[in-house]
């Protein structure tokens, strides 16, 4: 009787075996889902002052810290443009002012005549009559040195730096007064050539340009350096001045009606047109072509855009609840969320502007991960069942 008993117990042990494995296994299957592969983005239910924070199965640490989340409404993208706006209309409003005249500074030509004189015009020499030799030759006339004083027949050295063509001639006519009777002197700029600005980036043809009597605005200075370059990004030119940048949305000032002309450029500034391919942002996870995107020719690069870039969303493995935008600022990371599922987010979607360097990411749906864990097991499975028959 105990014989009997004993082999009947092994053999249910054996006929459960299978099944327990495969239940074992089953559960084993399920509960790795929530540790699939792959980057994953996490958000809890708790929040803090409208802001949805982070969770995370392990405790943060210093390469993987707990972030916090922000929603993305239409309230909070009108915001985040609004703060955006003002600090642009800050920078922008200290550079308008009204240009100053032109004054007379170190290597500019003057060309100075005292009528009824003709012997005074022998001072400059040959060169009076003649045209420069080279095409960066001065033009014929009186030079100012590298001090700013004019050195003229009878009058001796005049400091003229910093004066006007007007000025230099009252100071002319005072100093000739001791010579000549009545003298009648007039002043005239001949080659304009100490103050310069400099135009660089994404232009035709950049270079330095010369500062004249004629106030130079922004778009001169453009115009003078061939117009903007089909990869200029005309949201973000950089103009410095006394060694402060200061940046320029050219399309964002056209639509409130600023006019960018009213902008005069002052000596030494160098006004730099950024590209549009620098701009880029990444646009990664459950998305068509996973890659870059840059902005429009316009240089603004909304979600809707980076999106529609890379092909949307991948319908049949995205998890459209799940859209995330990481942001560096000032070397913090900062991340917003869009739950895409309502008609209403494409709106957000398309009022959200992207910034430079930004990662869009798409998170996986359930069966995409589970599919994954699959993948990944059935090499295991298989290992086992024929290691299982072998040893049978």
């Amino acid at each position: 009787m105990k014989f009997s008993i004993e082999r009947a117990c092994d053999a249910m042990r054996r006929a459960s075996t299978p099944r327990l494995g495969a239940a074992i296994a089953l559960t084993g299957l399920l509960s790795a889902c929530a540790a699939a592969p792959g980057f994953q983005m996490l958000t809890g239910p708790n929040t803090n002052d409208g802001v949805q924070t982070s969770t995370s199965s392990v405790a943060p640490t210093a390469a993987t810290p707990e972030i916090p989340i922000t929603e993305l409404d239409l309230a909070t993208v009108r915001s985040l443009a609004e703060k955006r706006s003002a600090w642009q209309d800050a920078q922008t409003r200290q550079l308008f002012a009204a240009p100053q005249p032109y004054t007379v500074g170190p290597g500019d030509v003057l060309q100075i005549v005292v009528w009824d004189h003709p012997e005074l015009a022998q001072a400059v020499g040959s060169t009076q009559t003649q045209g420069p030799s080279k095409p960066g030759d001065p033009a014929a006339g009186f030079v100012v040195d590298q001090s700013g004083k004019l050195a003229f027949p009878y009058a001796g050295s005049l400091n003229v730096a910093g004066l006007g063509t007007q000025q230099i001639r009252e100071r002319l006519t005072s100093a000739l007064s001791r010579y000549f009777v009545n003298p009648q002197v007039t002043v005239r700029m001949a080659s304009y050539r100490s103050r310069q600005v400099y135009v660089d980036g994404e232009v035709r043809s950049p270079g330095a340009f010369s500062l004249t009597d004629v106030p130079l605005n922004f778009y001169d200075a453009i115009a003078h350096a061939g117009g903007f370059s089909d990869s200029a990004d005309q949201s973000d030119v950089v103009l410095v001045r006394n060694g402060v940048p200061h940046r320029l949305d050219v399309t964002r000032m056209l639509a409130q009606g600023v006019d960018p002309s009213k902008l005069f450029l002052k000596a030494g500034d160098v006004l730099r047109v950024t590209s549009r391919e620098d701009k880029g942002v990444y646009v990664m996870g459950e998305v068509s072509k996973p890659g870059s995107a840059v902005p429009r020719r316009d240089g603004t690069l909304s979600l809707a855009d980076a999106l529609s870039q890379v092909g949307s969303v991948n319908a049949n493995t995205a998890d459209t609840a799940q859209m995330f935008v990481i942001r560096s600022r000032d070397g913090k990371p900062e991340v917003f969320h869009l739950d895409s599922r309502s008609p209403v987010a494409m709106l957000v979607a398309k009022d959200f502007d992207l910034q430079p360097k930004d990662i869009v990411y798409v998170d996986g749906n359930g069966l995409v991960r589970f599919n994954r864990v699959i993948s990944l097991l059935m090499p295991l499975i298989s290992t086992g069942l024929t290691a299982g028959v072998i040893a049978k």
